[in-house]
């Protein structure tokens, strides 16, 4: 906690700006081990997962090739950068560091959040759900989105990339009347652009479901707020990360009658998928079940050894 007040008040003297793609600092201070070793403590990974273990080997390979991967993931906290590279450190460190995380604006402009911004590949835009709180703003914020999404289709050019990306727009939140934590549903055209992007890079891309289950480590509030500086609430708990196999656009639009109805079936593809590890991380941590939560299509795993 030193550590992180230390940075706050450090860049509430001098704020740090960060532009539409951020690179991770590691020197002179290593801002990326900083935000995994805060993490690290509230991780219980005696009652952790990995689903699907293999495939994370399977994308170092693609990424060795050159080719371009895409996580199109839920979103459960501000940890989540942390806990996936934690999740991941032991057997594929090079996708634990070399993640770059689609970001929304708030977790560059909030002062606690910064400095765990700062040790990550960001890519920064404006969510749609906080697109239009300042009517002022509205048109900086589209010409921001702008900027960011030519310097990820330069990324994506140059190959070697992976990038993370919650096309739900936000975290997931709890069922309000049964208190039931569940991936939010994805934006279809958050999903769409991210293809065409990879499609349109010239550079082999691959785009797998990820599910990620972690939010009783860092709940966010009920529901979504406006104002920045939200009240944050820690605790020691399992967590889990599931992949599955890339799903290809041109095998579901062979079965489609139209564009418009490829894209849905796309987009609700990767959430059955997404929703289906959740569900078995659900088990495996909440449930106690375990290793035994495994199904066919999800294979848990706890790669960190003892």
């Amino acid at each position: 906690m030193a550590v992180a007040f230390d940075r706050v008040l450090l860049d509430i003297e001098e704020p740090f700006t960060f532009s539409s793609y951020h690179k991770s600092m590691r020197e002179p201070f290593d801002y990326y081990m900083f935000g995994q070793n805060y993490i690290r403590p509230l991780v219980d990974f005696r009652s952790s997962y990995v689903g699907n273990v293999s495939l994370f080997f399977e994308m170092e390979e693609k990424l060795n090739q050159g080719h371009n991967i895409v996580l199109i993931s839920n979103h459960q906290t501000e940890a989540d950068p942390a806990i996936i590279a934690l999740l991941l450190e032991s057997t594929n460190p090079h996708v634990a560091e070399n993640l770059t995380y689609i970001a929304g604006d708030r977790v560059i402009t909030d002062p606690l959040c910064k400095p765990f911004s700062m040790g990550r590949n960001l890519i920064c835009v404006y969510s749609k759900k906080h697109m239009l709180d300042v009517p002022e703003l509205i048109e900086m914020k589209r010409k921001s989105n702008t900027r960011s999404l030519k310097e990820m289709a330069l990324l994506l050019r140059g190959g070697s990339q992976i990038i993370w990306i919650a096309p739900s727009g936000g975290r997931d939140r709890p069922d309000p009347v049964t208190g039931e934590w569940y991936p939010a549903p994805f934006d279809t055209s958050s999903i769409d652009n991210m293809r065409r992007l990879a499609e349109h890079s010239g550079i082999p891309g691959h785009i797998y479901p990820l599910a990620l289950l972690c939010h009783d480590i860092m709940p966010p509030p009920p529901q979504v707020e406006r104002e920045v500086g939200e009240k944050r609430v820690i605790s020691f708990h399992g967590a889990g990360l599931s992949v599955a196999p890339e799903i290809s656009f041109p095998d579901i639009i062979t079965a489609s009658k139209n564009p418009e109805e490829a894209k849905e079936v796309y987009t609700q593809a990767f959430y059955n998928s997404v929703t289906e590890q959740y569900n078995v991380l659900k088990s495996a941590i909440h449930g106690q079940q375990g290793l035994k939560a495994s199904i066919p299509s999800v294979s848990l795993s706890q790669p960190w050894g003892d």
